[in-house]
């Protein structure tokens, strides 16, 4: 046995058997930890019960969550032990994120709290700031919200607590993530599916994930269902999913700080082993069998009893506030003040009101403890990608809408060597789509990881990749955030219309975005950085369920100093967009762009300089000469759509030579925006020199119509705009039917034009009629052919022009 097994053996078994001495610092700091959780709930005055408790002291409204907070202080007490005696690196997740203050109050014992906020010091005065804050207005959330330091998981947000943590261990071999799931967060879809984590977690190259199910019972207002299942039942739900359980249960003390010191001990121990085996050679590449432990304690546990004669701990009725009309109840105050006192806060809290050495003395050292954690503020460990030059993966364009391509191809292209110069700090995650997105490049560069078993019919997969395909948008989703807030960079690519499913934690990442932007300590991460593809307009074989953009739509709801949206519409504006959201830091990139064969319209120079300014003029596709007003602005945000806004502006120019007809094409949506509103938004004068003060503007969206007019409004005569978008309007059918079911096709738009325009030449009348015969054509050649039209299916510019 070598001297590091030697040395592990022997934590290992002096964690599993503290002392009275150990046994008694634990005991002491949880004390604490619940005293001060009880005490954010409840008091606005009195931190310290120093006289006695009166109804001024109790704050006027009593938010709160306590049925939870005893068992997470609990875990947190014990890995905080295992920290001092390992020197392990360690982050806690919270699953049961309303238990906040307890989490608050483990900050403020190890003194990071007032570390990060010098007002909330290590004393009296302190400490009833640290009270008066807790759930009040100008003060602090009840999650584990942003404003806590050591925090990568919200926790109000049920069920991401795993792959948040299974993210944040990817590449990063010596951090443990302990995430606590809470009993009815276990209920939800994305925990469910979330448990498969261990099918991807590699020993030899990433960190390791110690779920904690703490089963206490119940939910807000009733039980849950794990905690009511046979015991057994839920060890062979949990061993099925390939973990090994260990089983902690009871509410007798110092019993169950026994109990779970053992428990953790031997889960560290195991977790150790492995990752050593397979760091040193003595591996069979065959999945781990990660521990697991579940935690079963009484909700409320050390809690009143009974309250007016009805039980409460161990009940519903603990799970937030279990006595709530303390200010004008006399017994309920005289139960609050028997509770806080029950905790001996004499003993936990000197003269002067900070906390003794004794419970001080658990904390580990600087950045070892968990609310110091640098993984807990990724931005710190950040390293900007070693990216190439997007410019080598140019499209030639010898000029616009010659040729077709697979704008994504490139981008895989750009991500293959992505992966190759940063071995440990990129990845991409996909549900199950990557060669379909055409992304699969990447495989040339990495396979995809998986620890089952790999049969001989797989390609390009192995237990050392690190291509992440898994078939749900929770778990990718969840870990490129968890990857990204430990400071790593990556790429979320799903097809359009299922980007919907994790559109939740699309939101509440946004949101920890824009708190933390306000908080000085928290460095700037990694963005968000989200593809989708196989878009609404192009699902050739797929049907309207796979038809719709809402993603966008929630993006755009999101403030403005996080939000980007961006429709490139070809190759070479997807890689100039895709190295800028590589390079950015602390946003959510949204991405939308077709996989299918697609026009490219401009050459790599063009495409820098459009993406730059976020929308421009294509002078190329319309007959304004700039010396005055347009007859009607033609403007487009989206691929298929800018295809038909040109193909509209060619029609007009062969068939009305005397309009004028500018086109404008946006790259980046939120250029559209007040500049007061957005950081990216354009100054009025150059929203002017493109859409004009008064001309009307038809413009062709990728999304939701309205979208454009939330966008544009306060321009100037905000109604001059008609916006042709999709009108969720879909079936199995061709592409360009998809536009004229949606009435966004160019034969639409060249009568919106002909609608609205300054002037009319001759022939106008004569175009509209020929417009609507061809739609009528369409619709006829479609169901007895099968495909579009050889004038629509083949359009070019240059072919347009021979046609007539």
């Amino acid at each position: 046995m070598t001297t590091v097994a030697l040395d592990q053996a022997e934590a290992v078994r002096a964690l599993a058997a503290p002392d009275e001495a150990e046994i008694a610092q634990l005991d002491a700091w949880w004390r604490a930890n619940n005293y001060l959780t009880i005490g954010q709930i409840y008091l606005q005055g009195n931190p310290l019960l120093r006289e006695p408790l009166r109804s001024e002291h109790i704050k006027p409204r009593l938010l709160g969550h306590w049925g939870t907070s005893p068992g997470l202080s609990l875990i947190y007490a014990h890995v905080s032990r295992l920290i001092r005696h390992t020197g392990q690196e360690a982050i806690y997740l919270a699953g049961p994120g309303h238990g906040g203050p307890a989490l608050v109050a483990a900050g403020y014992l190890e003194g990071t709290y007032s570390e990060v906020y010098p007002e909330v010091s290590q004393d009296e005065a302190g400490l009833l700031r640290l009270f008066r804050q807790f759930s009040s207005p100008g003060g602090i959330p009840s999650h584990v919200s942003v404003t806590t330091p050591g925090s990568i998981h919200e926790g109000g947000e049920l069920g991401y607590v795993l792959v948040h943590a299974f993210g944040a261990v990817m590449d990063n071999p010596d951090l443990l993530a302990v995430a606590v799931v809470g009993d009815g967060e276990a209920e939800t879809g994305p925990l469910e599916g979330s448990w498969k984590g261990v099918s991807f977690i590699n020993p030899a190259r990433d960190g390791a994930v110690l779920p904690i199910l703490h089963l206490n019972g119940a939910k807000i207002a009733g039980p849950t269902v794990l905690a009511r299942k046979d015991p057994a039942e839920v060890r062979k739900l949990l061993e099925g999913h390939g973990y090994d359980v260990i089983e902690v249960e009871g509410s007798d003390l110092p019993g169950m700080h026994y109990r779970f010191a053992e428990a953790l001990a031997g889960a560290w121990g195991r977790i150790r082993a492995i990752q050593q085996a397979a760091r040193g050679g003595d591996w069979d590449g065959e999945r781990p069998r990660w521990p697991l432990i579940v935690l079963r304690s009484p909700k409320g546990w050390t809690g009143p009893e009974k309250v007016d004669g009805v039980t409460v701990t161990g009940t519903w009725r603990s799970h937030q506030v279990p006595l709530s009309g303390v200010r004008g109840n006399a017994d309920h105050l005289a139960v609050l003040e028997s509770w806080l006192k029950s905790y001996r806060p004499e003993e936990l809290f000197d003269d002067a009101g900070a906390p003794v050495q004794l419970i001080r003395d658990l904390a580990p050292d600087g950045d070892l403890r968990m609310s110091a954690t640098p993984h807990a503020n990724g931005g710190l460990l950040t390293r900007d990608l070693d990216l190439p030059d997007f410019r080598d993966y140019a499209v030639e364009v010898k000029h616009p809408a010659a040729e077709r391509a697979e704008s994504t191809r490139k981008l895989g292209e750009f991500m293959r060597d992505i992966y190759r110069r940063n071995p440990d700090s990129f990845r991409l995650f996909c549900p199950d789509e990557t060669n379909s997105n055409r992304l699969g490049s990447v495989f040339e560069a990495s396979d995809r990881g998986f620890m089952e078993h790999v049969t001989g019919d797989d390609t390009a997969i192995s237990r050392d990749g690190r291509v992440m395909e898994v078939l749900s948008e929770h778990n990718c989703h969840g870990w490129l955030e968890g990857y990204n807030l430990t400071g790593r960079h990556g790429m979320f690519a799903t097809y359009e219309a299922f980007a919907m499913v994790s559109a939740s934690q699309t939101v509440q990442h946004g949101k920890w975005l824009q708190e933390a932007k306000h908080l000085p300590w928290r460095a700037k991460v990694p963005s968000l950085n989200v593809l989708l593809t196989s878009t609404a307009w192009r699902n050739d074989h797929n049907g309207f369920s796979h038809q719709g953009p809402g993603l966008i739509q929630v993006v755009l709801t999101q403030r403005g100093d996080v939000a980007r949206v961006y429709l490139p519409p070809d190759a070479n504006t997807l890689m100039s967009v895709a190295d800028h959201c590589f390079r950015s830091r602390s946003y959510i990139n949204l991405i939308v762009i077709d996989k299918q064969p697609q026009l490219q319209w401009l050459t790599m120079d063009e495409a820098v300089e459009h993406c730059a300014r976020g929308a421009g003029i294509w002078e190329w596709a319309g007959t304004d000469d700039g010396t005055s007003d347009p007859d009607i602005v033609l403007a487009c945000a989206g691929d298929v759509v800018t295809m038909e806004t040109v193909a509209a502006a060619q029609i007009l120019r062969e068939r009305l030579p005397g309009m004028k007809v500018r086109v404008v094409n946006v790259v980046d949506l939120m250029t559209l925006i007040r500049p007061k509103d957005h950081p990216h938004g354009m100054s009025e004068t150059q929203f002017t020199e493109l859409f004009t003060d008064t001309v009307d503007v038809v413009f062709s969206f990728h999304g939701y119509p309205g979208a454009i007019h939330q966008l544009v409004h306060g321009r100037p005569d905000q109604d001059r705009f008609r916006v042709r978008g999709f009108i969720e309007q879909g079936t199995t059918t061709t592409p360009f039917d998809m536009t004229v079911r949606n009435r966004a096709s160019r034969y639409h738009l060249v009568m919106d034009a002909i609608n609205n325009a300054r002037r009319l030449p001759r022939g106008a009348t004569e175009l509209k009629r020929w417009c609507e015969e061809q739609l009528a054509k369409h619709e006829a050649y479609v169901v007895e052919h099968l495909e579009d039209m050889p004038e629509v299916r083949d359009w070019s510019l240059g072919d347009w022009a021979q046609r007539g």
